[in-house]
Formats: C-alpha cells, structure tokens, sequence
C-alpha cells in the first residue's frame, strides 16, 4: 500500500514536466526540429533549470513569509560585479570567484534584512528602496563600465552542463537539508504557521527573518555568478532595471508548490523550474521574439493561477462526468 502511494505521488509529481516536454516536442517536431539538437541546447537547458531553481528557492523563502523581494535582480548584479572585478585583480578562478559572489550576495541579502527589521516598514517599499540602492552601488563600483571576462578562458571555460548541474544538486540539496532537517528551519515552518504563538514561545523572529535574507542574498550570488561566467560580462541596470530577473521564477513557483502536495516542496520547485527550461529552450529554439516570450510566460501564469484558484470545482465535474460514463 505504501509503495504503491509512493508510485502514484512520485508519478503526479512528474505529471507537469513530462506534459510539458511532450507538448514542446511534439510542437518541435510539427516545425521540422528538434528539442534538444545538439549539446549547446543541454547546456542552455541545463543552465536555465539552474538559474531558474535558484531563483525561485530565492523568492520563495521570503515570500512565504509575506515578505515581497524586488532587490533580488540588483542583488545578483551587485555580487557578481564585485566578484567578477575582485577575480580579475586577484587573477583567481572560477571557484574562489564563487565564493566571493556567494559571501557578498549573503551579506547584502543581511543587509536588506537588517534595514527591514530596523524600520519595520513594509518589506515591499524596503525591497524597491533597496534594489535602486545596490543598482547604484553596482553602477558607482565599475564607473558604469560594468565588469567584462571575456579574456578570462578559465572562468568563462566554467559553463559547462556538469557544473550547472553540481550547483543545482548541491543548491537543493543544502536547502532541502536546510529548511526541512534544522532548527532554523523548524522555527521557519512554525512562523509560517502562525507568527504570534511560535514568538510566544520562543522563537526569535528577527533572527529567523535575517537568516531567510542571507539565504536569499546567498543564492542569487549563485545565479549572478552562473551569468557572468556564461556570458562573460556583467552590465549594468539603473532605475529598477535588474528586477526583471525575478519574474522569471513566479510560474516555477507555484508549479513547484501544487507538485509540493506529492514530493518535497524543494524538489517540486526544482521540476516547477525544470518545466519553465523546457519552455525556455523552445522559446530559443522556435526562435521567438522576446515580446512573444513575455505573453506566453504570463498567459501560462494566469491559466495556471485559474486553475488553482478553481482547482476543486474543475475535478469535481470531472469526476461527476466521469461517473456518467
């Protein structure tokens, strides 16, 4: 009985990025191409499902807790334009440079934190406050010059599928450990239940919160790091410019929460970010312009959200049409 239930959750939880990878390839095959034609198309899924992932673990975490994040985008600029421009005069690799995004991201992600729980004003306004600030401080760090690698064969020799997928699988892993085997995470899980009992007795909320702003700040190092060894340059955004970035992870979101009744809630934020790659490459592939990518990005949002919204009602007709027959 048990593996049984364990056979069906694991087959629901992989319901949405099977369909979606048998829709685009069919759709791929209907124009005469295929999905995956070479090992630039790998790399350039593996890389999205990588940045999306992160991404999205990196929204999350705050806005679960009712905290909105605009700064995310800056966040990952900033890092990675102090780290690219740090490697480049230390003249160290890939790894350390890494580490150096990661330590700066976290620390900017504490930061926002701490001005949030010092002004306790709503975190939206803090976030947007937040993200012009380090949008300057990124511009005013390379004199609006941004930071370019493109002579650094190591660092940018980092993007390859292998790496892409070790930073996904130790990413979910570590906050899969995190948020689900440790007494940060318990007490995240409890203030999420209910903020005033789990204060009352005893829970640090400031501290929780802080931790969760790290965490964030920590991943989206991550991505900018993956950015600008891919690319090999950083430029640079002014006037909330940067917050694009993190619209990209609403719709992996809540896949990865409806795929979260089945499996782990981290793990179906990960297939959640998997099929949003999946639409990802076929946006490359079928060449689509990037206006076209933005409609359809938002018209899957809202049917999705729709159903959700009306999820209980569409199964029950369909059971009652079921039973019909």
């Amino acid at each position: 009985m048990k593996k049984t239930r364990l056979l069906k959750n694991l087959m629901l939880s992989l319901l949405i990025p099977c369909a979606v990878l048998l829709v685009l390839e069919a759709m791929a095959l209907g124009k005469g191409l295929r999905l995956f034609a070479n090992a630039d198309s790998w790399k350039l899924f593996f890389r999205a499902v990588a940045n999306v992932t992160l991404t999205t673990f990196a929204l999350s975490i705050n806005l679960d807790s009712g905290r909105f994040d605009f700064s995310l985008g800056a966040v990952s600029m900033l890092s990675a334009t102090v780290a690219g421009t740090l490697a480049q005069q230390w003249n160290v690799g890939p790894w350390p440079m890494l580490a150096i995004a990661v330590a700066v991201a976290a620390l900017l992600g504490l930061l926002h934190g701490g001005v949030y729980v010092l002004t306790r004003i709503p975190p939206i306004i803090v976030s947007l406050g937040m993200a012009l600030f380090y949008e300057g401080c990124a511009f005013a760090f390379t004199g609006g010059k941004g930071v370019s690698l493109v002579t650094r064969l190591d660092i940018i020799g980092f993007s390859t599928i292998g790496h892409y997928i070790l930073l996904t699988a130790v990413a979910v892993a570590l906050i899969v450990l995190l948020f689900d085997y440790t007494r940060f995470g318990a007490n995240y899980r409890a203030l999420l239940s209910g903020q005033k009992i789990a204060v009352e007795t005893g829970i640090h909320e400031i501290g929780n919160a802080l931790g969760c702003y790290a965490v964030s700040g920590a991943l989206m190092g991550v991505v900018g790091f993956i950015s600008l060894a891919n690319t090999g340059s950083q430029q640079m955004a002014l006037n909330f410019g940067s917050i694009g970035v993190m619209f990209t992870a609403f719709l992996p979101m809540f896949i990865g929460g409806w795929i979260g009744r089945y499996i782990n809630k981290r793990v179906g934020i990960m297939l959640g970010a998997t099929s949003m790659a999946l639409i990802s490459l076929a946006f490359a592939r079928f060449n689509t312009a990037s206006s076209v990518q933005s409609i359809v990005s938002a018209l899957l949002l809202v049917l999705f959200l729709i159903y959700l919204n009306n999820e209980f009602a569409i199964l029950s007709r369909f059971r009652k049409k079921q039973d019909a027959k």
